[in-house]
């Protein structure tokens, strides 16, 4: 009597390669992606980064309100008049030594 040797079905093989190639490139995709892990910890990172620069700069947007408030007609400050006086056209007082 001859044994007949059972050979495994080539579509059943076919099959499971396929599902574990496309299991594989999901993976990838949901890791390495446009849309992945890696690019969102990338987003979050540059996220944080921009909220500092505008902290920062609204920061520097109010400091420059407060000076142009204190420049403006309706309220004198006279440090800093006398400030822009020094500054600007060179003024001095009387009771001052400049050295240089």
């Amino acid at each position: 009597m001859t044994q007949m040797r059972h050979r495994p079905a080539l579509g059943a093989l076919l099959y499971f390669a396929g599902a574990v190639v496309m299991g594989a490139y999901f993976t990838f995709a949901a890791v390495q992606g446009d849309y992945g892990l890696f690019r969102r910890a990338e987003i979050e990172v540059e996220a944080g980064r921009l909220e500092a620069e505008l902290a920062a700069l609204e920061a520097e947007v109010a400091e420059m309100e407060n000076l142009t408030t204190r420049l403006s007609d309706d309220f004198l400050d006279l440090d800093l008049l006398d400030e822009q006086a020094r500054d600007v056209l060179g003024l001095m007082r009387t009771d001052e030594v400049v050295v240089r």
